[in-house]
C-alpha cells in the first residue's frame, strides 16, 4: 500500500511543477475529489472521487451520494423556489402558476391529509370490494390502469417499432410489486430478506387501512401466492432485452385465442381503446399463464391484490403512518435508506413528476443559464463527426453496411435544451382540497394523453422528459437523441463555463456520446435510419458485432460486488456499450479543441488527465450496500465504479495517461480488450 501511495504522490508533484501552467483561484473538483491515497491503476472510480466520498458520506434519507445528488439538489432548490412563489400567489384560475401553487400547498397540508385518511382512495376500494365475478375483476384491471397503476400486466400505447410512424397498443408482462421475478426466487441472503419482508409489510398496510391484523396476514399471504405465481411465468430481466424476441404483432381475435378468459374485445374500450384491430405482445407465454392464473386463484384472492395495488400505489400520498410504512419497506429495506425526507423535498419531487411541463416553462425561463442550448449542440455536433470517422476507419465493418451505418448516424435528431412546444395540461384540474386527489388526476391525465395517441399520427416533436430533469435518452423508433437543458449544469462551476476538458468529458462522452451510441448498441443496432426494427447489417457483419458484444457481457459478468454478486453482463450489456462507445467519442471530440492542442495545464493537470478525470465525475456516485443488491437485481446500468473502470480498462490512451502496465487491476490484456466503435 505504501508503494502505492509514493507512486501516486510522485505522479502528482510531478503534474505541479510543470510548465504551461494556468493557474485557478477556485477549488478544483477534479482535483479536489481525488483520493491519492488511490492507485489509479488499481481503481480509478475510487482514485477519481475518493476525496469526495470521504468528505461527503451518504445522508441518512438517501440511498446515495455524488454528482447526481449534488445537481438534482439544486435543481430541486429551485423548483421548491417556483413552487413556494407560486403557492403565495393569487393567480388566475386553470393558470400554470395556479396549478403548480394548488398542487405543492395541498402536498404541504399535513393536516388536512391526517384528516382525510383513507377517504382519498375509498370510492375505487368500494368498485373493487363490489367485484363478485371475475368478469368484474377484470373490468376493475382496466379502470385501475386509467389511475396510472399496472396491476396483472403491462399496456400502453407507443411507436409500432416495425412501423415507427403509427402508433400501436402494446402488451407485457407486469404486475409484481418488487419489480422483477427474482426476487421471489433467489436465494442469497439479501434477497431472502425482502422477500421475508415483503408480506409483512403488505400485512401492516392492510392494517392501516382498516383490516384486523387476522385479515390483514391472510391479505398478505393472498398476495405473496399471486404474484409469485405472476412471477413464475415472467422472463428473466436479460430475456426482455432483445426487440425481436419480445415483438409478436397479432390480430385482436389472435390475442383472445391466447387469453380466452378476459373478453379483450370489451376490456380494450374500458381502457379507453376503440376500433383496435391488433396488438404487439411482448411475451405471449405470459397471457398464456396469465389466463390460467385468473381461475387458478379465487375472486377474493384477486381482489385483494387489487386492493393491494390501490394502496401502494397511492400510499405516499395518504397519512403519515401509510406514507411512513411504504418508505420502510421500499426504501429502508430495499435500499438502505434510514430516513424520510422532509416533506418539502418529498412534495417539490411529485409537483415536479406530476406537472412538470408546466414547472420546466419556469425553469427554462427563470434559472436555464444563456447559451445552455447552443453550447449543447456544439458538442453534441462534434461527437456526431468524431463518429463518422470512427466508423469510416472501422476494420471489421463492411463498406456496404458503412454506408448504412453513416446514413443512420446521420439522420440521428439531436434534440436539447427543451422543447419547442409545449404539452397542453388545460384539461388537467388542480384544488388545494386534496393532495391524492391532485395526484390522481395527473396521473389520468397522464394516461389520457397516452391513449389519445392512439390511431393518430406520431408526434415527433414530442419530449418525455422536461428541461429540469438531470437525465437524458435514446429514443429508437425516432432515430433521436434527447438532452434536457440542465445537463449543462457541473457542480463546482457555478456561474462560470467549464473547461473543454471537463465539457466533453461529462456532457460529450457520458451524454451525447453515451446516447449516440445507443443507436449503435446490441438493442438500438436492431433499427434503421428511420425507426423501424429492421436489419440493415450484412450477415458477416452482423455477426463480427455480435462476437465484440459478447467480449463486453463477457467483462462485466466477471466483476462482483457485495462479496460475490455477479454483475449481469447480459442484462447491462446496451448501457455498457453506450459507455465505452461515449467515453470514447468524447475523448476523440476532446482532442481537437484547443485545450488538448495546447497541452495547457490546468490545477497541475494535463487535458489527458482532465478528461479521463472529468469522466470519472460524471459517474461519481457512491452508493448504500441495500440499493447496490437492488440496482444489480432490477437495473440495467451498470453500478457507477464499473461505468467508470469497465470502459476506460478498454482505452490505450488511459493506459498511458495514468501509467496502466500489466499486472494492474485496471490493466486488461490486449486480447480481452473490447473496442467495437
Amino acid at each position: 500500500m505504501r508503494i502505492l501511495q509514493l507512486s501516486s504522490l510522485i505522479l502528482v508533484a510531478t503534474l505541479a511543477f510543470s510548465c504551461n501552467q494556468k493557474e485557478t483561484h477556485y477549488p478544483d473538483p477534479l482535483l479536489t475529489h481525488r483520493d491519492t491515497t488511490a492507485n489509479p491503476a488499481s481503481d480509478f472510480f475510487q482514485y477519481a472521487n475518493g476525496g469526495w466520498f470521504k468528505q461527503n458520506p451518504i445522508q441518512s434519507t438517501e440511498s446515495s451520494n455524488g454528482i447526481f445528488q449534488l445537481i438534482n439538489d439544486t435543481i430541486n432548490s429551485q423548483i421548491k423556489k417556483i413552487c413556494e412563489s407560486s403557492a403565495a400567489t393569487k393567480s388566475t384560475r386553470g393558470s400554470n402558476k395556479q396549478k403548480i401553487g394548488d398542487f405543492y400547498a395541498s402536498g404541504m397540508d399535513s393536516l388536512q391529509i391526517e384528516r382525510m385518511g383513507i377517504q382519498p382512495i375509498q370510492s375505487e376500494l368500494k368498485i373493487i370490494n363490489a367485484c363478485t365475478n371475475f368478469g368484474q375483476v377484470v373490468q376493475t384491471f382496466a379502470f385501475l390502469h386509467r389511475l396510472g397503476m399496472q396491476p396483472g400486466f403491462t399496456f400502453y400505447v407507443a411507436q409500432d417499432d416495425k412501423i415507427s410512424t403509427k402508433n400501436a397498443l402494446f402488451m407485457s408482462q407486469g404486475g409484481l410489486s418488487l419489480g422483477n421475478r427474482d426476487y421471489y426466487f433467489n436465494t442469497d441472503p439479501e434477497t431472502v430478506v425482502i422477500r421475508k419482508e415483503f408480506p409483512k409489510h403488505v400485512a401492516k398496510m392492510f392494517t392501516l387501512t382498516g383490516q384486523s391484523p387476522e385479515q390483514a396476514q391472510q391479505s398478505a399471504n393472498r398476495v405473496l401466492a399471486l404474484e409469485t405465481a405472476v412471477a413464475k411465468v415472467s422472463r428473466k430481466l436479460e430475456d426482455l432485452r432483445d426487440p425481436n424476441a419480445n415483438y409478436h404483432k397479432m390480430s385482436i381475435k389472435e390475442f383472445q385465442q391466447l387469453s380466452p378468459t378476459v373478453a379483450w374485445v370489451d376490456l380494450f374500450p374500458l381502457m379507453g381503446i376503440t376500433k383496435a384491430d391488433s396488438v404487439i405482445v411482448g411475451q405471449p407465454e405470459f397471457y398464456k399463464n396469465l389466463d390460467h392464473l385468473l381461475v387458478q386463484f379465487s375472486v377474493e384472492d384477486w381482489k385483494t391484490y387489487l386492493k393491494w395495488n390501490l394502496i401502494s400505489c397511492y400510499a405516499p400520498y395518504l397519512t403519515h403512518a401509510i406514507a411512513q410504512e411504504d418508505f420502510r419497506f421500499f426504501s429502508t429495506v430495499m435500499k438502505g435508506v434510514d430516513k424520510q425526507k422532509p416533506r418539502w423535498k418529498r412534495v417539490v419531487n411529485q409537483t415536479n413528476s406530476s406537472l412538470g411541463e408546466l414547472i420546466g416553462q419556469v425553469y427554462v425561463a427563470e434559472y436555464l443559464p444563456k447559451g445552455s442550448k447552443e453550447k449543447l449542440l456544439e458538442i453534441g455536433n462534434s461527437i456526431r463527426d468524431v463518429y463518422a470517422e470512427r466508423i469510416k476507419k472501422l476494420d471489421w465493418m463492411s463498406e456496404t453496411t458503412k454506408v448504412k451505418a453513416l446514413n443512420k448516424l446521420n439522420k440521428i435528431v439531436m434534440k436539447v435544451g427543451y422543447p419547442d412546444q409545449w404539452k397542453d395540461l388545460s384539461a388537467l384540474r388542480i384544488d388545494r382540497n386534496s393532495y391524492c386527489h391532485n395526484v390522481k388526476r395527473a396521473n389520468t391525465w397522464e394516461y389520457n394523453q397516452m391513449i389519445a395517441k392512439f390511431g393518430k399520427p406520431v408526434d415527433r416533436n414530442e419530449w418525455v422528459m422536461t428541461p429540469q430533469t438531470y437525465n437524458a435518452y435514446y429514443n429508437p423508433s425516432n432515430n433521436e437523441i434527447v438532452v434536457p437543458a440542465c445537463n449543462i449544469i457541473v457542480p463546482g462551476f457555478e456561474g462560470r463555463m467549464p473547461d473543454d476538458a471537463i465539457l466533453y468529458g461529462i456532457i460529450g462522452g457520458s451524454t451525447f456520446g453515451h446516447e449516440i451510441t445507443h443507436g449503435f448498441d446490441d438493442q438500438g443496432s436492431q433499427y434503421d435510419e428511420k425507426g423501424n426494427l429492421n436489419n440493415w447489417w450484412t450477415d458477416a457483419d452482423l455477426a463480427k458485432f455480435q462476437a465484440k458484444t459478447k467480449r463486453i457481457v463477457n467483462q462485466f459478468n466477471a466483476y462482483t460486488v457485495l462479496g460475490d454478486k455477479h454483475l449481469n453482463g447480459d442484462a447491462t450489456q446496451g448501457e455498457n456499450i453506450a459507455d465505452l462507445g461515449g467515453v470514447i467519442m468524447g475523448y476523440e471530440a476532446f482532442k481537437k479543441t484547443k485545450q488538448y492542442k495546447s497541452n495547457q495545464l490546468i490545477s497541475g493537470l494535463n487535458p489527458k488527465q482532465r478528461y479521463f478525470l472529468a469522466y470519472a465525475y460524471a459517474w461519481m456516485v457512491n452508493i448504500k450496500k441495500e440499493a447496490l443488491a437492488q440496482q444489480i437485481m432490477v437495473d440495467v446500468h451498470a453500478p457507477a465504479k464499473f461505468r467508470i473502470n469497465g470502459p476506460l480498462s478498454n482505452m490505450p490512451e488511459f493506459y498511458k495517461t495514468f501509467g496502466i502496465k500489466p499486472g494492474d487491476p485496471m490493466y486488461q490484456p490486449n486480447s480481452s480488450r473490447v473496442v467495437i466503435w
